[in-house]
């Protein structure tokens, strides 16, 4: 009997790890893509949207070397959308 709990108590703390691995994926996902979306606020003019003050832009401008490394590399899937989503997912 005791080893069935044990069996139970193992099982379990493979299925709360799993989901905790999910849900720190999707949360990275998420993140990513509210980083592209400021990024995309402020040099929004490029694209047709209204852009901030240009004070306010030049000051964002040198925190923003990361996001525009990941929107050029974002860029890079633009032809294949689900692909990106899939490697996301890790889906094989």
């Amino acid at each position: 009997m005791d080893s069935f709990f044990s069996f139970f108590r193992k099982a379990f703390g493979v299925l709360r790890q799993i989901n905790r691995d999910r849900a720190t994926d999707m949360i990275e996902f998420e993140l990513k893509e509210l980083e592209n979306i400021f990024t995309l606020m402020i040099i929004g003019g490029f694209v047709g949207m209204p852009s901030p003050p240009a004070p306010i832009a030049i000051e964002l401008l040198p925190l923003l070397e990361r996001e525009l490394t990941i929107m050029l590399s974002r860029s890079d899937f633009a032809q294949d959308p689900l692909g990106a989503l899939m490697g996301v997912l890790e889906v094989d």
